[in-house]
């Protein structure tokens, strides 16, 4: 019965992301840790956050240039592949929310995973992994990227929500479902 359920809601949630969708390809410029350009489009990956380009974090008693770095590793993990980006909605800042890929890799989930975002409205599971293994910002401290922004007069932003709630909840569903 349960799959059954979860099958249908998996349709639905076809069927309603069918419409009004947005979906953009092409060789990315990186902005920083959580921004891309293509074209005249400005990507946002929903849901996560990044140390913004001038931020400055704490590892072994040494300040090291965070923001930076999570743009330079978003730049390694894209590589010289097309980034293919879907979303369903644009932030205030007219930037399309979207999640974005590099062959099959997920790049939101990644940056969040590896370290070098924090989560906004998802990836609560990878952070937490991060967390775990300290990796890249949980290795030392920080200034969480929304109030980095908020003392240095940067852009407010709350954590996002996918407006495509049917196929998140199916994604933490199989998440949770495949970590037991």
């Amino acid at each position: 019965m349960t799959i059954l359920f979860l099958g249908l809601v998996w349709l639905a949630a076809s069927r309603l992301s069918d419409g009004g969708g947005v979906q953009v390809t092409g060789q990315p410029r990186v902005v920083d840790g959580d921004t891309l350009a293509i074209g005249r489009d400005r990507i946002r990956l929903i849901g996560i956050d990044a140390p913004e380009r001038a931020q400055i974090c704490e590892r072994g008693g040494e300040n090291w240039e965070c923001g930076q770095e999570a743009r330079r590793h978003l730049a390694r993990l894209i590589g010289k592949a097309a980034v293919a980006c879907e979303g369903h909605a644009d932030d205030r800042y007219g930037r399309k929310l979207a999640v974005c890929s590099a062959g099959r890799e997920d790049l939101n989930a990644r940056m969040v995973g590896d370290g070098f975002a924090v989560a906004f409205g998802d990836y609560e599971t990878e952070e937490a992994d991060a967390r775990s293994r300290q990796a890249g910002l949980w290795g030392g401290t920080f200034d969480q990227p929304r109030d980095w922004r908020a003392r240095h007069g940067g852009m407010v932003e709350t954590p996002h929500i996918d407006m495509d709630w049917i196929k998140t909840l199916l994604r933490r569903i199989e998440t949770a479902w495949t970590s037991r």
